[in-house]
């Protein structure tokens, strides 16, 4: 039926309409890898440069400023192989070179990027991660914590650009190295909108099954690894910090032996390595802080333990197995000192994987609970001296 004169009135005009279209669908950014972001489509003049770092003059997908290389699985620099994470293709950083990508996102709200890093020939190489307007991140590569020769992280920011105006993502290598062949070499770039679960009724603890996180590949077995953040509000993993200069891992069920649910988190570096919440509590009312304690079953050398923290409680917990059990229970009882207790964890040991004997590892930490215990009212002791004597003076009469 064709619409009335009134009802035709009221339509809005085309360019409305396009307008709405497009900040609907600046709104809809799927999860997953970005434009060309596991570099597997290569440049219409071919996969690299005429020579070993010499870069690229385009990469489908991505702006390119410096020397952008485009290195392929196998490809060698004097006797090392360079590391592609995955597939054919990966791309290398010169000095001070820089790739990045317009996204459109929802203004507000936090997204977190994964991508794979490998450094080459420069000890104290690192990667500036940022998203334009207002979002940087600098990831350090010294420390690499698998044999594999390369690590995937995970930083989270909050989209500030207008809805509908695109936000830039980049990847840049601060350094300026002697050698122009250095460089961080980054593969599978993806991104995924976070959302902070509700706190259930009867616990204290944000998020603290660890279910929500970044993007994780199903093919990928080394984990994601969540440098330090300070900020709850922008954290990879929503309700968390990771307070310490080391990472901590975050660990699927499909590679990892995981407590409860598809993922957890595995506690790496010692006290190098920490997360925590501040949950809210009343105070002097008294509190448990539950949660499960495990081994990833990545050959996890023992012994394995952890460290947690309850407002001014403290104790380590050994992970002691039994039967065929791969986690056990832990709980500590404390009291509220404030409207807000800390709550934290860390590995007591520097694990390493008994396979190669240098893979960083820890224990696993999962389904962490913080609720009231319930207590009877405490009972008066001058109403007791009260009651006492009355009793003492019934008896005097009666006698």
């Amino acid at each position: 039926m064709a619409p009335s004169a009134t009802q035709r009135a009221w339509l809005p005009p085309l360019g409305v309409l396009l307008l709405l279209l497009t900040r609907r669908a600046a709104a809809a950014l799927e999860d997953g890898l970005v434009n060309n972001g596991d570099f597997e489509t290569v440049p219409a003049g071919g996969a690299s440069g005429s020579g070993l770092g010499e870069g690229v003059s385009s990469l489908p997908g991505w702006t390119i400023n410096g020397t952008v290389e485009l290195v392929e699985s196998g490809q060698k620099q004097g006797g090392m192989i360079l590391i592609v994470p995955q597939g054919v293709h990966a791309v290398r950083l010169g000095n001070d070179a820089e790739i990045s990508q317009e996204l459109q996102l929802e203004k507000g709200s936090t997204y977190a990027v994964t991508f794979s890093a490998a450094r080459t020939c420069a000890q104290l190489e690192s990667l500036n991660v940022s998203v334009w307007p207002a979002a940087t991140q600098a990831v350090d590569l010294q420390t690499l914590y698998s044999v594999e020769g390369w690590d995937a992280y995970a930083w989270a920011f909050q989209a500030q650009a207008e809805d509908g105006a695109a936000s830039k993502l980049s990847f840049k290598n601060p350094g300026m190295e002697d050698d122009p062949t250095c460089g961080p070499i980054i593969d599978n770039i993806a991104i995924k909108k976070l959302f902070t679960p509700d706190r259930p009724e009867d616990d204290a603890v944000v998020n603290g099954d660890f279910e929500e996180g970044p993007w994780m590949f199903l093919n990928a077995s080394l984990g994601v690894l969540l440098p330090t953040n300070l900020d709850e509000e922008t954290s990879a993993l929503p309700g968390w910090m990771v307070e310490s200069n080391r990472a901590v891992r975050y660990v699927d069920s499909y590679h990892f032996d995981v407590p409860q649910g598809k993922r957890a988190i595995e506690l790496l570096s010692g006290k190098e390595g920490i997360i925590s919440q501040m949950v809210e509590t009343t105070p002097e009312k008294q509190y448990n802080l539950t949660f499960t304690v495990g081994a990833a079953g990545d050959s996890c050398q023992a012994p394995l333990a952890v460290m947690a923290f309850a407002g001014d409680q403290a104790q380590n917990f050994h992970y002691s197995p039994t039967g065929n059990a791969t986690h056990q229970p832990a709980n500590i009882t404390f009291t509220a000192r404030a409207e807000r207790t800390r709550i934290a964890f860390y590995s007591v040991y520097y694990n390493t994987r008994s396979d190669d004997r240098s893979s960083l590892c820890g224990p696993v930490v999962d389904e962490v609970r913080v609720w009231g215990i319930s207590r009877s009212p405490a009972v008066n002791s001058s109403w007791i001296a009260s009651l006492l004597g009355l009793v003492v003076a019934v008896i005097m009469v009666v006698a």
